[in-house]
């Protein structure tokens, strides 16, 4: 098929193009060519745009269901809808790479086209560092996870993709998370190039904020699509479980918003410079390395590097050479941060931040430890373990609630000097309010434990600052307020919910029911359906409460042809209180089936507040647009 070799040869092609980007980077750094220099930006073009069609022919080749091309083969299906056979394009190892390698190269010529305010040298130094990045991918997709390789003969159907990926969330939850992830490319890059000019100042700063808001607002949303998927596509009824793979997500977005509040210090009060370069190198560092963790397969089996050691030791020597070559060029170049001297007051917005970093810094580090660990103990011991929500809870909890009332201070304090708290008596009153409140909440639910009664106390404090703050009708801060408001919703909400949340889990044959508190649960009847990838039973159920009302679920059991693979999808009914989740799935060898019903309160909330976070940002980014 001829979209093979176009594919792979434009991959050759932007391998040359980069080679000739990175020696005239270089070549220009000892003597600024202005001719050279045009030809740096039509070169950043070709790049993008021989990569893009490298691209396009993969997904050309799935829509074709062109089956002698090896990804295809392994991952389409000719029965599968034809939405699913694009993104089948980026679901799975091969794709994925090259659509991070489409978005790297686009986020870099438009880096170019809107850095020109920025110095030549540190433009230039930009693109050497980001063409080390493109080059080591270009490298590794084409030696070792190639697309565009053949098999012959050619087979006349494919494996088809997993079914649990066919679904539309999750079709574009990859390329979202992938602009978060690829973004922050640049912001290293652009990290380094400014400590080695030794411009690491508040017009840089301004500079590159837009990037890391960028970065984070992709990021904040890739990790909404992914809970609201794993909430009703996987069948527990849950949205966060500490999995690997959900870790490897939230780690670089802790970091990501750790440097945001760092770059507002460092743009207001030419503080923080040092904090600001660590944390772009980490999480860029953090990014590369969640995205190959993930698709190598090594969070699913440490022994992936086994089964391909070619792929897993590019991985781990790519790695190497990123974090050691950032790591060199810090040291040698931190003498040309220029720091302002003058100490931080207790009692400012600067001190407030670099103490919530210091909270996020140690959450990101249980994370990492929590997450990498369970790999380190296999590789060396051959012992499997896992890592779940007991130990997370244990480390977290506890300093979530200092977390929280930091929170709650820090965006009222002013800049340099703050004045002793306004009002001072009035906020202790209200905490201990608080404190009284959540302990009544707790104490009729049945959950009484100090820890949990303070955090409680803390996030209604947060709650009710950070809402004082976004009715307030200053304009001036009001992306902060949004996305703080958001951030205080989205505890409170995941704390109420695991203190209301209630559930039953049985085995029921047709026409049986079962008491769940004051309501009935009754299995009517099952129904079969067909489409053109997979086979269903649908189950009937109605549940009648106290007050006589009546709902009907139709929880599904889907069979798939292509993968042979038995998938549940649950039924889920939403207001703004509470979700009543049902799920079936079959118990082998018996007439039952085994039920899930869960009653879940303020679901929608948890989804609305991370949507509020996300808005925040964007207010924030588009405001850097005015004039």
């Amino acid at each position: 098929m001829i979209f093979n070799y176009i594919g792979n040869y434009s991959l050759i092609i932007s391998v040359i193009i980069s080679l000739t980007i990175f020696f005239l980077s270089i070549s220009n750094l000892q003597k600024i060519n202005i001719k050279k220099k045009i030809n740096l930006n039509k070169l950043n073009f070709f790049q993008f745009f021989f990569v893009l069609v490298s691209f396009f022919s993969l997904v050309v080749l799935f829509v074709l269901s062109e089956f002698s091309n090896i990804t295809v083969f392994n991952n389409s299906h000719t029965t599968k809808p034809l939405f699913y056979k694009i993104s089948g394009t980026w679901g799975n190892h091969e794709g994925s790479l090259l659509l991070w390698l489409l978005i790297l190269t686009l986020s870099l010529f438009i880096y170019f086209l809107s850095s020109k305010s920025r110095p030549i040298k540190e433009r230039l130094l930009t693109l050497i560092f980001q063409e080390v990045i493109i080059i080591g991918f270009l490298i590794f997709i084409i030696k070792t996870s190639n697309p565009f390789n053949q098999i012959f003969p050619i087979p006349k159907e494919g494996l088809g993709l997993n079914p649990i990926l066919q679904d539309p969330i999750l079709a574009i939850h990859p390329p979202v998370l992938y602009l978060g992830y690829v973004s922050t490319s640049i912001i290293f890059s652009s990290s380094l190039a400014s400590l080695v000019q030794g411009n690491v100042n508040n017009l840089w700063a301004k500079h590159i904020k837009k990037w890391i808001f960028a970065s984070w607002i992709f990021l904040t949303i890739g990790i909404l699509l992914g809970s609201i998927w794993a909430y009703y596509e996987l069948g527990w009824g849950g949205f966060w479980f500490w999995d690997p793979v959900e870790n490897i997500s939230l780690m670089p977005w802790l970091s990501l918003t750790a440097l945001l509040h760092c770059i507002l210090v460092l743009e207001k009060r030419s503080l923080l410079s040092s904090w600001t370069i660590i944390l772009s190198i980490s999480t860029f560092t953090l990014s590369v390395c969640g995205t190959f963790l993930v698709r190598s397969g090594i969070l699913n089996s440490v022994h992936t590097f086994a089964n391909d050691p070619e792929r897993g030791l590019f991985i781990l020597i790519f790695l190497f050479i990123l974090v050691f070559l950032s790591l060199v060029i810090y040291f040698l170049f931190e003498k040309n941060l220029k720091t302002n001297n003058n100490k931080f007051n207790l009692l400012t917005k600067e001190s407030s931040i670099l103490i919530n970093n210091w909270f996020i810094m140690y959450f990101l580090s249980v994370i990492l430890i929590g997450t990498i660990y369970p790999i380190f103990l296999e590789v060396l011991s051959d012992q499997k373990i896992s890592v779940g929500p007991p130990f997370f809870n244990k480390l977290l909890i506890p300093f979530l609630i200092p977390f929280l009332i930091f929170m709650s201070i820090g965006p009222n304090l002013n800049w340099i000097k703050n004045k002793i708290f306004e009002n001072k008596i009035q906020l202790i009153i209200f905490f201990i309010l608080n404190l009284i409140l959540s302990f009544f909440i707790i104490k009729i639910f049945g959950r009484i434990t100090l820890t949990f009664t303070i955090l409680l106390a803390a996030s209604f404090y947060l709650f009710y600052i950070t809402f004082k703050d976004l009715i307030k009708k200053d304009y001036k801060n009001i992306s902060q307020a949004i996305s703080h408001f958001g951030f205080s919703l989205l505890i409170l909400s995941i704390l109420m919910n695991s203190i209301l949340s209630k559930e039953i889990i049985a085995n029921l044959k047709v026409g049986e029911e079962i008491k769940f508190m004051e309501s009935t649960i009754k299995f009517k009847k099952v129904e079969n359906s067909s489409r053109s990838n997979f086979k269903s039973l649908v189950g009937f159920f109605e549940i009648n409460n106290k007050d006589d009302k009546k709902f009907l679920f139709k929880p599904e059991i889907r069979i798939y042809n292509q993968p042979q693979v038995i998938t549940s999808e649950a039924d889920i009914k939403t207001n703004f209180f509470k979700d009543k989740f049902f799920v079936i799935n079959l118990v082998k060898g018996e007439n039952y089936f085994n039920i899930r019903y869960q009653e879940k309160p303020l679901m929608i909330w948890i989804w609305l507040s991370t949507i509020l976070i996300a808005i925040g940002g964007s207010v924030s980014f588009f405001k850097r647009y005015e004039k």
